[in-house]
């Protein structure tokens, strides 16, 4: 079958209109990184698919996984409010899902959207029929499925985590600890070792166009993915083309002092096997090329480098510069998969 293309014709009112075939994009990862990432790339395709870690263990997540025994269930919502429109229907809706109550009760902190997610789970005993229907009601423009069908404990091999003793490897439990621990992070591993994928997920990243990992916390919900076998195994074998997509600036705790470089060299610990066509990283966020090039090139993997972060003093992903840029590494690198 002929190669269909994608013709641009322009940004209007932050999305791009576009004539022809739209490529079928999945997007892995977790909390604010997936979101910024979904928030761009519903501007250019109408058909996406968020795959988002499960490992969390804080927070209303962490209290209604615990006492109920579910999903942790915010980063499953953030994905969900970054795929609502632009439009008045889809503000108020994300905005609803957002929003946290204030008390000096149990309810306290406790995310709207979390409540609704895990009430549907209860009442369908379907993951993803329930997300699927929540993104109906919030007329969510894509899908968004959990990458495994258990609640999943985040582990984590760091050096130094004792500032005491920074020369000795600790074993360190946890999403949220892992995420502000101090010390270096070596491997993670995940618990159950060989967790079970969800299998929409596993067909979905076989049948994109396009698989986008990252940015998001490193350690802590981008790595996680490359931990579930059958996840891994699809992640390597798809015809898809695969884009990595670092992080605007090391986080505190996991990915302190990293260098863009030093990101795709853990990675590459935890997924020997895995190449991609891209890295995508932010042109003021390189301080040496050279050197990100090279790392790049062990994956098989150009660097693109474009301007992607928001004006302002906090890292920031600015919506319709990385849909440009996504849009850009798409079009410069062509499609196949389906269409081949």
């Amino acid at each position: 079958m002929p190669r269909r293309t994608i013709r641009l014709r322009r940004f209007v009112g932050g999305q791009v209109q576009r004539r022809g075939a739209q490529p079928k994009v999945v997007a892995l990862g977790g909390g604010m990184g997936l979101s910024a990432s979904l928030t761009a790339l519903r501007r250019i395709t109408g058909d996406l698919t968020a795959v988002v870690t499960v490992a969390d263990d804080g927070g209303s997540s962490g209290r209604l996984r615990d006492e109920l025994g579910v999903l942790p269930p915010g980063d499953l919502r953030k994905a969900l409010a970054a795929l609502c429109g632009d439009d008045d229907w889809g503000r108020t809706w994300a905005q609803v899902v957002q929003h946290r109550f204030e008390s000096k009760g149990e309810l306290h902190q406790h995310a709207v959207g979390n409540l609704l997610i895990v009430a549907l789970w209860e009442q369908l005993g379907d993951h993803v029929q329930a997300l699927d229907l929540v993104g109906r009601l919030l007329g969510a423009h894509g899908r968004v499925l959990p990458m495994s069908a258990v609640p999943l404990e985040l582990t984590a091999r760091v050096r130094g985590h004792d500032p005491e003793r920074p020369d000795d490897v600790s074993t360190v439990r946890g999403q949220a600890t892992v995420a502000l621990t101090p010390g270096e992070v070596l491997q993670v591993h995940l618990v159950p070792a060989d967790p079970p994928s969800v299998p929409e997920a596993v067909a979905a990243v076989l049948d994109a166009d396009w698989v986008v990992v990252g940015p998001g916390s490193w350690f802590s919900s981008v790595i996680p993915h490359l931990l579930v076998p059958e996840l891994l195994d699809a992640l390597q074998e798809t015809k898809a083309r695969r884009v990595l997509s670092l992080n605007l600036a090391p986080q505190p705790g996991e990915t302190e002092g990293f260098s863009p470089q030093r990101h795709l060299e853990v990675l590459a610990r935890h997924a020997p096997k895995l190449a991609f066509d891209a890295v995508l990283a932010d042109q003021d966020a390189v301080p040496d090329r050279r050197s990100l090039q090279e790392a790049a090139e062990l994956l098989g993997a150009t660097v693109q480098l474009a301007p992607v972060a928001a004006p302002g003093q906090a890292p920031r992903h600015d919506p319709e510069l990385l849909a440009a840029a996504y849009d850009r590494i798409f079009r410069m690198h062509g499609r196949i998969g389906p269409w081949r």
